[in-house]
């Protein structure tokens, strides 16, 4: 852990007008510093160490799906969490990409400070250039602090993105990767 990360949240609290020398904050800036490297982990991880060959031989040239995969993320403008799922869809063309690791790839992603736009694409260009799939189709559903403890607050608002690459970018293989997903009306 950075040295300066835990002081500069002591600093923090002290410009917040709170006193961090008090029973309950004593070890809060610790916490806090190793709690935001926690969660943005992802700087530390690598495609290639995810990924680490898991690729395998095979004939199926269908949609493989992954729905509802758990997300974390926050969000570059407030630093505040998004929390969400994302649907990952490609076409294999001569070989397989090991399940979990597009979970992985998923969460090495989240666990970078950006927007949520961006995600959606850094997890699609990552599976297309991993797979050499001829196509990927990513959707992330998500609900952001930002917009719910801050702002307008608006408790019910969800986010929806997506990105189409490749074979997905066809009519019928776009609403069909929608329908299995559940969001034929997205």
């Amino acid at each position: 852990m950075s040295a300066s990360l835990p002081g500069h949240y002591r600093n923090i609290l002290i410009g917040l007008g709170e006193d961090p020398e008090r029973e309950g904050l004593l070890d809060t800036p610790k916490r806090a510093a190793k709690a935001m490297q926690y969660l943005c982990h992802g700087y530390e991880q690598s495609l290639e160490t995810i990924v680490n060959g898991a690729l395998f031989a095979s004939d199926s040239d269908e949609m493989v799906i992954v729905a509802n995969i758990e997300l974390y993320s926050l969000c570059e403008h407030h630093l505040l969490p998004f929390i969400g799922k994302a649907h990952v869809a490609y076409i294999p063309t001569g070989q397989v990409l090991g399940l979990s690791k597009i979970a992985r790839i998923v969460d090495m992603f989240a666990r970078r400070l950006q927007i949520q736009e961006n995600l959606t694409r850094e997890i699609a260009d990552a599976i297309q250039s991993v797979t050499q799939a001829a196509g990927v189709a990513v959707v992330i559903e998500a609900q952001h602090m930002c917009m719910m403890m801050r702002g307008v607050e608006k408790q019910n608002s969800t986010m929806n993105t997506s990105v189409m690459l490749g074979a997905f970018r066809e009519s019928s293989t776009r609403m069909e990767f929608l329908q299995l997903i559940g969001r034929s009306k997205s």
